[in-house]
């Protein structure tokens, strides 16, 4: 047993830190290919999600969306299949030692990292569209004219929202349909079978998971949040005996922790959509996968906060006609009443490891 528990460590950690060294070591480079080709929005959000000015926005970081490009999320797009796909080859090899690192398992990872993937293409499209410049001359020009309506900005937040219930119905199917799941766990009071209606919770669940994608907001932000949710999952997979599950997440933590080297002020790329929707759908199957969707909330609380923030300034505007916060998503909100970035960045960090601890204490309790 103890040998056990002693190679699972080893096979996490080493897997964990093999994720960071590369995403470390290719971030140069593709940092130097998203300057090159300047691929940064050439426009900058002038109007809040429900209409009117952003004034906060545009003070705090109207400059900063120029000249920063997007595509950093690619590290954590890409990085887990490609560290999945270099020890499976090495497990391959014949030598013993070695074919214990591989974390490809039908039952833990194929759909985690599957999900990783569709999610993070329907991102990287959103983002290329966000980059695109319109012609200045030519018949691409007048083709501009007729269709660029269509694709500057990125896609629309409905198409992305569908895109996404697409996503999660695929997953939510293979979940009830291939896997047989029909329950959910609530700590200290055990599974509860909810039948078919399985099916449009999971997808209800990756749609606010990914609405708390706003937290991408502070240089900084997002990838320190992400760390200790999936870090906190890790745990959870580990004491379940998932540990080819577990080795997943702490792999998207190790490539998370390279783009945050990256990303900390003055960040030299954002995360963009392409890491984002890559996070949170990937979070989703993960916490289905680990029973432990009913302590998602509290893990990733600030995702919560940073959704329900939006979600209220909006209803806030619409029916009482004025804001509850300065500005939305709420990280903003501090930063209109006076508080620097880093440290709005560093004290969300503190918050969402203390939820982090909590959320997996009443998991493993429960």
């Amino acid at each position: 047993m103890e040998i056990n528990f002693t190679l699972s460590v080893l096979k996490i950690a080493t897997l964990a830190a093999t994720s960071f060294l590369l995403a470390f070591c290719v971030t140069p480079f593709l940092i130097h290919v998203l300057y090159k080709h300047r691929l940064w929005r050439k426009t900058v959000r002038t109007e809040a999600l429900g209409g009117g000015e952003v004034p906060f926005f545009q003070k705090f970081h109207g400059e900063g969306e120029i000249k920063t490009p997007r595509f950093g999320g690619m590290l954590i797009w890409l990085m887990p299949p490609a560290v999945a796909l270099l020890f499976f080859a090495l497990a391959s090899t014949q030598i013993g030692w070695l074919e214990k690192f591989s974390f490809l398992s039908r039952g833990q990872t194929w759909l985690p990292l599957a999900t990783l993937l569709a999610a993070g293409a329907v991102g990287f499209l959103d983002d290329i569209m966000q980059v695109i410049a319109p012609p200045t001359k030519g018949f691409s020009k007048l083709l501009w004219d007729r269709l660029g309506k269509y694709v500057a900005g990125g896609l629309h937040l409905k198409y992305r929202f569908a895109l996404v219930s697409l996503i999660g119905l695929v997953a939510a199917s293979w979940f009830f349909y291939k896997l047989g799941w029909s329950t959910i766990h609530i700590p200290g009071v055990g599974d509860l079978p909810i039948g078919i209606l399985y099916i449009p919770l999971f997808v209800i669940v990756m749609l606010a998971t990914y609405s708390g994608g706003v937290i991408d907001g502070i240089d900084g932000l997002s990838g320190g949040t992400f760390a200790s949710i999936f870090g906190a999952y890790g745990v959870i997979a580990f004491s379940r005996g998932q540990i080819d599950l577990a080795a997943f997440c702490f792999v998207v933590a190790g490539a998370i922790l390279a783009f945050l080297w990256f990303n900390i002020p003055p960040a030299r790329f954002y995360m963009g959509e392409t890491g984002m929707m890559a996070l949170t759908a990937s979070l989703t199957v993960v916490a289905f996968l680990t029973d432990s969707v009913f302590v998602l909330p509290i893990i990733a609380i600030l995702l919560v906060a940073e959704s329900a923030s939006v979600i209220i300034q909006l209803l806030s505007k619409k029916f009482r006609k004025k804001k509850v916060f300065l500005a939305a998503p709420i990280h903003h909100h501090f930063e209109a009443k006076g508080w620097p970035p880093h440290k709005v960045t560093m004290r969300f960090w503190v918050v969402g490891v203390v939820a982090a601890l909590v959320g997996v204490a009443i998991r493993l309790i429960g």
